[in-house]
């Protein structure tokens, strides 16, 4: 990078606390107008990918290296490391091996691991927290992605290329909402639909339609995708779209494979999975840096 090619940063915040920083848009179609300005001894962020790693690039390799790549380009401009929680290649366990035995500053962590989950998904959390502890790395885990007003807006903009609801007003376009109401089917069970509930409340208030959570794979104690279209309908809504709040990899195909098959029988719309939105990458980041900043800030408690 070029001296020119960022903005002036303020050095007056507390020392090593990475700062966000708006800076000269470049050229590519990926490079955005935010990015972090990270301490040069900032530890790896190492990406949890739930299950295991398949080289179909349609499949988990496909959108989490897409999300990687566009996180280092875009905002961090530092590696990402793809660690998945299953399966012998590219496991967690071996890149956190491997960023132990980097040299480090004594204040940070040896890397910063962050979740590929759209929401909370308690059994997958789970697992990503016992890989850690088994591996004996003081590894710092961030929160999941969402909820967070960008995953509402990532849902809106899937829903508009669908043809299901208008788009933004920064793209200008014109389309006709078709949806009077439409259901977040997320993974994960009651905990991940009470917290899409964030997301359902920020896109309806986008979208000026009502909108519910429902369970993708109609897990026990949580309403499903057919219930909670029948509660729309019900409520006076004519015409029903389902958004799957999903990256792709944490979701069973299956489930995604229903939830199509309900939306063709019930003649509702149905918008595209997140997969590898570039609202992601900036929360992956964002994430990330949220991490480092609570541990600093523990750190100058004690």
């Amino acid at each position: 990078m070029t001296p020119d090619s960022e903005a002036p940063l303020d050095n007056t915040g507390p020392e090593g606390l990475p700062a966000r920083r708006r800076r000269t848009r470049r050229g590519g179609r990926h490079r955005g107008a935010e990015s972090f300005a990270l301490p040069p001894d900032a530890p790896p962020l190492i990406l949890a990918v739930p299950g295991a790693y398949a080289p179909d690039a349609t499949g988990s390799a496909g959108v989490a290296g897409a999300l990687a790549l566009l996180t280092e380009h875009a905002h961090t401009e530092r590696p990402v490391v793809l660690g998945y929680l299953e399966g012998p290649q590219y496991a967690l366990r071996d890149a956190l091996a491997v960023a132990a035995t980097a040299e480090r500053a004594p204040d940070m962590p040896p890397a910063v691991v962050v979740p590929l989950l759209p929401g909370p998904d308690p059994r997958i959390q789970r697992a990503l927290h016992e890989t850690v502890a088994a591996s004996g790395v003081p590894a710092l885990v961030a929160e999941p992605l969402g909820p967070h007003p960008l995953i509402a807006q990532a849902l809106h903009e899937r829903l508009a290329e669908a043809g299901l609801a208008r788009a933004d007003r920064i793209r200008m376009m014109t389309m006709v909402t078709m949806a009077g109401g439409v259901v977040i089917a997320v993974p994960g069970g009651p905990a991940a639909v009470q917290d899409a509930e964030v997301s359902a409340v920020l896109l309806a208030s986008r979208l000026a339609v009502p909108a519910t959570a429902a369970a993708l794979d109609d897990a026990p104690g949580s309403v499903g995708p057919a219930e909670a279209a029948a509660r729309l309908r019900a409520a006076g809504a004519t015409h029903v779209a389902y958004a799957p709040c999903v990256i792709g990899p944490e979701a069973d195909p299956a489930h995604l494979a229903a939830l199509s098959k309900l939306a063709a029988e019930t003649g509702a719309g149905i918008a595209a999975p997140l997969a590898d939105h570039p609202v992601l990458a900036q929360l992956i980041a964002l994430r990330y840096v949220e991490a480092l900043e609570k541990s600093f800030a523990e750190q100058q408690a004690r």
